[in-house]
């Protein structure tokens, strides 16, 4: 049987060629998409988006890197200088490049020296800094360590030998709470500096100190100055090759204060080891003379950064050196305040300057009996009380007045409340009245005001708790016929570039309208003090006319009937001693209040620091002797 060739399968053209023609259009319309994929993207790029990229294409052959500025000095009211700069080499390290930042370090003592508490305060620095900051591990690197370091920075990626100023107390502990001092800025800082605008805070970068306490807090931004730019041309490496442009940083302004840095330390070096504070003012302007606050502390030492130890030791003490005792420190001002319960009574009409009371050396109201260490004075009108300071009389006035009589003349004379004064960290005090005590108090048994309370008020002790620049505004105020002035430490800010010297703004003294018959009954009681009364031995010999009170007030309360035995007590318990005053009396050129914490009768500590104050302030070679040191 004869078999045949299968016939070959004739190919469907069409078919095929259809199917071509369709991979073609498929082809070419995903080429044609991705070409307009290309291109919708080239010109999001070279339109929509060419400004940011051209910012991010120098950004990657520029870096601009800031120029902190000079911070501003503080010079006192004769130009001695408080607070300046000086330059220094710093031996830094950025934890993010340096690997195991440990080693390095222990490295890093093989060619400088460094201590103990270079690594303690490195720690804590670190702590509250950001891998990628580079903080120091020693400041004030000689030549020859920085000689030796540049010669093996090829083993120690990430450290680096930098160039910077330091913040630099010429006088040391001399009135540190007023100039308060610099310190690296920590994460609660940084934290408030995002809620500044935008400009405040470019000024501020690169910027790695900031005002902690005092005038450097309270004036930081006049001081900081403006922070310059550097644009530099880099290398793909990173590394700098050429300025392209500068932008010079304007240094910060020169604070000029009203301080008189030679009293200030008079009055430190009279304290000696005691506790207390001194405020001393220009009645005629309010300007700070003085503001003591023993004991002091070495701003110098927080400024790299202050060790644990150091800390501890400043932060536990039973002292406080860091606690400003002039503006934060509240005590009851004891019988410093009987001149101005004198006032009050005149100027409301409660008591007459002639008016006798009986004084037997005690008062009994409500069934207790007050005593009076003067003694028994017996007929005492207003001056003789002021002059021997009769308790009785003065506690029988307060219950005359009453609580809220009280505390509405009080209060604008500034007893507890705040001054304004230009330094950070004012307290109130306690200036009591029956509704301050309902607020004090959530229990209303406890809010109550009980009669018995206000005699204790007469003589400057209960709930009274002032500070010593409130007492001080008071006495100056009393000196100025009742004109107040707020007080200030700053007179003026000096531009280093231009030396254009501002005076700073003061508002306008307030007349609280004291009639001039009655400011006259309290400074002669005052005048009788300082020439018969307990001030008579102190001012001796003076060769000016003074008017003050002195004062004693009770760090603890003593129960009912109990006798006062400093001998008994603990040194911390014992009764302060105060002194408020003024001079000359016709024509007051400063007042001031002063209190030594635990050292008894004001006679005794704080009056004779209060004369040689004077002695010095109204030297009519004083002026001299300042342009000297000058």
């Amino acid at each position: 049987m004869a078999t045949h060739a299968p016939t070959p399968e004739i190919p469907d053209v069409a078919h095929n060629l259809a199917r071509f023609r369709t991979r073609v259009l498929v082809a070419g319309a995903i080429v044609l998409c991705a070409f307009g994929m290309l291109g919708a993207r080239l010109v999001h790029l070279q339109i929509a988006r060419h400004e940011d990229l051209a910012a991010q294409a120098e950004g990657n052959r520029t870096a601009i890197v800031p120029v902190v500025p000079q911070r501003g000095q503080i010079l006192d009211r004769n130009g001695v200088v408080l607070a300046s700069n000086y330059s220094a080499y710093t031996l830094e390290i950025t934890p993010s490049k340096a690997g195991n930042v440990e080693e390095t370090i222990d490295r890093l003592a093989e060619v400088v020296d460094i201590a103990p508490r270079d690594r303690r305060r490195f720690k804590r620095m670190r702590e509250d800094a950001r891998s990628f900051e580079s903080l120091p591990i020693r400041s004030r690197l000689t030549d020859e360590e920085v000689a030796r370091f540049a010669a093996q920075h090829y083993r120690f990626p990430g450290v680096e030998i930098n160039a910077r100023l330091f913040r630099q107390y010429p006088l040391g502990e001399t009135g540190s709470h007023v100039l308060g001092y610099i310190g690296r800025i920590n994460q609660r800082e940084k934290a408030a500096m995002e809620d500044w605008d935008e400009d405040e805070q470019a000024n501020y970068r690169g910027t790695d100190h900031i005002g902690k306490l005092g005038i450097e807090q309270s004036y930081e931004k006049q001081l900081h100055g403006q922070t310059g730019v550097d644009v530099l041309e880099t290398a793909a490496s990173g590394r700098a090759v050429r300025e392209l442009s500068s932008h010079r940083a304007s240094a910060g302004n020169t604070v000029m204060l009203t301080l008189d840095i030679q009293l200030q330390k008079l009055v430190e070096d009279l304290f000696g080891e005691r506790r207390g504070a001194l405020v001393a003012i220009d009645p005629r302007n309010g300007e700070v003379l003085a503001m003591v606050s023993k004991p002091t502390f070495d701003p110098n030492a927080f400024v790299e950064g202050i060790d644990q130890d150091s800390w501890q030791e400043l932060s536990e003490s039973i002292d406080k050196p860091l606690l400003n005792r002039a503006l934060r420190g509240t005590y009851p001002p004891g019988s410093t305040y009987k001149p101005f319960m004198a006032l009050a009574a005149l100027q409301q009409g409660v008591r007459g300057a002639r008016d006798i009371v009986n004084d037997p050396g005690y008062f009994n109201y409500g069934g207790r009996r007050f005593g009076s260490p003067e003694g028994n004075l017996g007929a005492v009108d207003m001056r003789r009380a002021i002059q021997h300071s009769s308790n009785t009389y003065f506690f029988s006035l307060a219950v005359d007045m009453g609580v809220d009589a009280i505390h509405d003349f009080m209060a604008p004379l500034g007893f507890g409340q705040i001054t304004g004064i230009d330094l950070p960290g004012e307290v109130r005090g306690v200036l009591p009245s029956m509704d301050w005590k309902r607020q004090a108090y959530k229990r209303a048994d406890q809010g109550r005001w009980f009669p018995g309370e206000t005699v204790s008020l007469g003589i400057g002790q209960g709930y009274n708790n002032f500070t010593m620049l409130q007492l001080a505004v008071a006495e100056a105020t009393l000196a100025a016929g009742g004109i107040k002035h707020q007080p200030h430490l700053v007179r003026a800010l000096q531009d280093l570039s231009s030396g254009q010297i501002t005076p700073q703004p003061q508002p306008p003294g307030e007349d609280l309208h004291f009639a001039p018959r009655n400011v006259d009954v309290v400074r002669d009681g005052l005048v009788a003090v300082i020439k018969e009364g307990t001030g008579k031995q102190v001012f001796a010999g003076a060769a000016y006319s003074a008017a003050g009170k002195t004062g004693t007030a009770q760090a603890v309360t003593l129960r009912q009937g109990a006798k006062y035995n400093a001998r008994a007590m603990e040194e911390h318990q014992r009764d302060h001693s105060l002194f408020a005053a003024f001079a000359p009396v016709q024509a007051p050129q400063i007042a001031l209040a002063v209190i030594v914490e635990n050292a008894g009768w004001g006679a005794a500590a704080a009056a004779p620091i209060a004369r040689r104050v004077f002695d010095y302030w109204l030297d009519p070679h004083r002026s001299e002797r300042a342009e000297e040191v000058h």
